[in-house]
């Protein structure tokens, strides 16, 4: 799909503020879109990482903020919360209408509004699968963020994957510990899986293969037959069978407790992270 038929507008000049691996696959989901890479300037200290964008894509490249957002329509924040605060407070006065899209996990609007002196801010919780175009984003604007702004800041997220929009904020630190930080817990699985079948006997590349495409047979089922997670794991469950013996032992072990408490932890350390 090009920017042309895509359900979005186009951006317009985009300027990416760190050039990390969120960076790099939101400006590779952008070209996807078929966005010119004069469209684009990500401001990066690293000379290498710079050069590498600059090699890849044909973006503008900068090492200083400032100098990328001058004329852009949305701002992408993509660096650490650890170093947020500064690199805000050195963009502001220089946004003009820029609509600015933090990726960061933990800051809510009102701190970033505070840090860069406007009230268009917009924040998105991406994931890793981003770097493939497959990765799932929760976004979440204030009241003060228009329909025309909000429908920018999605059209730069959309080219990594799915997008959907959160009306309480408070909810983005549950869509972190779902899918922000999901991918995790699914190679955890895996990484389990293959543990345990090298432990009875299977050589470990074949467990590996096994296990990886078992991951991704199962993805594609869920995403493209449109049923429920739970119906289909019940049509591959014989009664009496192997798959019900592990479901019955992974039941008794606590399965979806541990689960729940899994992603409890994860939302309370980003409420935690919200609070400073």
């Amino acid at each position: 799909m090009t920017i042309s038929d895509s359900p979005f507008p186009n951006p317009g000049l985009t300027a990416f503020i760190g050039g990390g691996n969120m960076a790099r696959s939101l400006i590779a989901g952008l070209r996807r879109q078929r966005v010119s890479a004069d469209r684009i300037v990500v401001a990066e200290p690293q000379d290498a990482l710079r050069q590498g964008l600059q090699a890849e894509f044909g973006v503008r490249v900068c090492a200083e903020g400032r100098d990328a957002v001058g004329g852009a329509s949305i701002v992408v924040l993509a660096v650490k919360p650890q170093v947020m605060q500064a690199v805000c407070e050195g963009l502001r006065g220089a946004l003009g209408d820029a609509v600015v899209v933090s990726v960061a996990a933990g800051l809510p609007c009102a701190r970033l509004s505070e840090w860069l002196g406007t009230p268009r801010i917009v924040r998105a919780m991406p994931n890793t699968p981003a770097l493939l175009g497959a990765g799932a984003t929760g976004l979440f604007a204030p009241p003060e963020v228009d329909a025309a702004a909000r429908a920018k800041a999605e059209a730069v997220m959309a080219g990594a994957g799915l997008t959907r929009w959160i009306e309480d904020e408070t909810l983005m630190d549950v869509v972190t510990a779902l899918s922000g930080s999901g991918p995790a817990y699914f190679f955890l699985l895996v990484e389990s899986l293959v543990a345990a079948a090298v432990a009875q006997g299977l050589p470990r590349e074949t467990a590996e293969a096994l296990a990886r495409q078992t991951a991704l047979g199962a993805a594609r089922m869920l995403t493209e037959s449109g049923d429920p997670a739970e119906e289909l794991r019940r049509r591959v469950t014989s009664p009496g069978g192997t798959t019900q013996a592990a479901i019955e032992c992974f039941e008794a072990g606590g399965f979806e407790t541990l689960i729940a408490a899994a992603v409890d932890a994860a939302v309370k350390r980003g409420r935690a992270l919200a609070a400073g």
